[in-house]
């Protein structure tokens, strides 16, 4: 079965910005294709399918526009960045549309991920910092 991406989305932050760890809510959950265009980022992701191995697990990468990685990240797993460089544009190709009720995320910081930003360097929106814990947290995946 193959993807098919029907919008590609792209945003731009300075240093020390984390977005995430966000997902849409099934049936309208999204498949990302994720490149940076300038600049560079810790990509992370989170397994949130329950009956995963590797389920409340994390998975981080450098992705930057020198190396041209990409990362693919399934639907069922949580998705944020945090932007190394001075500044970072990433481009992203999603399967699905937004849907504004079905977005939800997990709280960003309580994995063993190096953020590779001091916490006091650390920028991220209201939205981002009332998400829910991983502990106790009910998948919808």
């Amino acid at each position: 079965e193959g993807i098919t991406f029907i919008q590609d989305n792209e945003a731009s932050s300075s240093y020390g910005v984390i977005r995430g760890l966000h997902y849409q809510e099934p049936p309208y959950a999204q498949t990302k294709l994720l490149r940076v265009l300038e600049g560079r980022i810790l990509d992370v992701v989170v397994d949130l399918r329950r009956a995963s191995a590797t389920c409340g697990k994390a998975y981080a990468i450098e992705l930057s526009a020198e190396n041209k990685k990409q990362l693919l990240v399934p639907k069922g797993f949580a998705h944020g960045y945090g932007v190394l460089s001075e500044t970072a544009t990433v481009l992203y190709k999603v399967d699905a549309y937004y849907h504004a009720a079905a977005d939800q995320g997990i709280f960003y910081d309580n994995f063993e991920v190096d953020w590779q930003i001091p916490a006091a360097e650390r920028i991220l929106s209201d939205k981002d910092l009332k998400q829910p814990r991983l502990n106790g947290y009910k998948s919808p995946f």
